[in-house]
């Protein structure tokens, strides 16, 4: 496989549902975008390899993080980790993380310090995530301190990406657009920060089940609840309250996620519906997550294939009609409350 390959081959195989959004973006941020979110997707691959101990994880990402901000040029055998993997997609992209790092080189010097910038938190993060949870298990579940801590969280993985996605896009995109500079990145990073929320407490059974728990002791205190018990159907009147709590923060960001949308001029259609989707999809989630009951949280709840096919197909159609579009999304009266002037 070319180095030219990676972005046009291997990505799909590893960006899962990411890639409905990158391969509708523009070209003039495309390879950027999705170089930066394969060499994430090598990092995050390195991270969740459990059957390797943490330090060895650690080791490799701090070598890997080395190579990314060109503080070091030594080479990288990532072999023995490939071979641990269960995925072949996975395998190869750790086979080929020289390759990667190669294609750092046909970026602008503008574009290459943005896109180690937020490599940078995101190695960050990843790296403080391993040692948090050190330990965990199924019987020995180790949960967050602090709300301030789960926010800190949801910038390190998913945040950032939207303040570099935002740099990116005004400096390729909306180099001369009239906008509120300081509103517009605030919103960008909300966006990311409310997908990766709504990431946590759709997986908050399966990360329970890894010794993880996200939400914060602080919360849970008041509330009388542990960790251990916490999808106990016996805990549902108290549970049930502070998850809502949760998926009001997540809603609320949403909703800074569809400003920052419609504050993209209506010509940079690409650029919108890669916005809108995963803004529509995340708020479908909330949504069903709102309506579940613990028994039902037990299990994985997600959007089905099908309603996403018709979320893109709507939104497609509705790009250039102005009144459709707005009306794609219907945001919750607890995010309009949060003070969102939305378009």
């Amino acid at each position: 496989m070319e180095n030219s390959e990676l972005l046009t081959r291997l990505l799909p195989q590893v960006s899962r549902s990411f890639y409905l959004t990158l391969r509708v973006l523009p070209r003039a941020i495309r390879p950027q975008i999705g170089l930066a979110y394969l060499l994430a997707r090598t990092a995050d691959t390195i991270a969740d390899t459990e059957i390797l101990p943490v330090a060895q994880r650690l080791e490799a990402l701090q070598k890997l993080r080395e190579r990314l901000l060109g503080q070091s040029s030594a080479p990288l055998d990532f072999g023995g980790l490939a071979q641990s993997q269960g995925s072949p997609a996975e395998k190869l992209l750790l086979e080929k993380t020289g390759d990667s790092l190669a294609l750092l080189q046909n970026l602008s010097p503008a574009d290459l310090k943005l896109v180690r910038e937020v490599l940078a938190v995101i190695t960050g993060g990843q790296e403080l995530d391993l040692r948090r949870f050190a330990g965990a298990a199924a019987g020995k579940i180790i949960a967050l301190e602090t709300a301030a801590e789960l926010d800190d969280y949801t910038y390190r993985v998913a945040g950032c990406v939207g303040g570099f996605w935002t740099k990116l896009c005004r400096a390729h995109l909306l180099p001369h657009a009239r906008l509120d500079e300081e509103q517009f990145l605030a919103d960008g990073i909300r966006f990311g920060k409310g997908l990766q929320l709504v990431n946590i407490l759709r997986d908050l059974p399966a990360d329970l089940k890894n010794g993880r728990c996200y939400l914060p002791l602080e919360k849970l205190g008041p509330a009388k609840l542990l960790p251990e018990t916490l999808l106990s159907p016996a805990n549902e009147a108290s549970f049930l309250p502070l998850f809502h709590e949760h998926l009001d923060q997540a809603e609320a960001h949403l909703a800074a996620g569809w400003r920052y949308t419609n504050t993209l001029p209506f010509g940079q259609f690409r650029v919108r519906l890669a916005c809108a989707w995963p803004v529509l999809i995340g708020a479908r989630t909330t949504e069903k997550l709102r309506a579940a009951k613990v028994v039902e949280l037990q299990q994985r709840v997600k959007v089905s294939r099908r309603e996403v096919r018709g979320m893109l197909a709507r939104s497609t159609l509705a790009c250039w009609l102005p009144p459709v579009w707005r009306g794609l999304y219907l945001s919750p009266a607890k995010a309009v409350a949060s003070g969102a002037d939305l378009a």
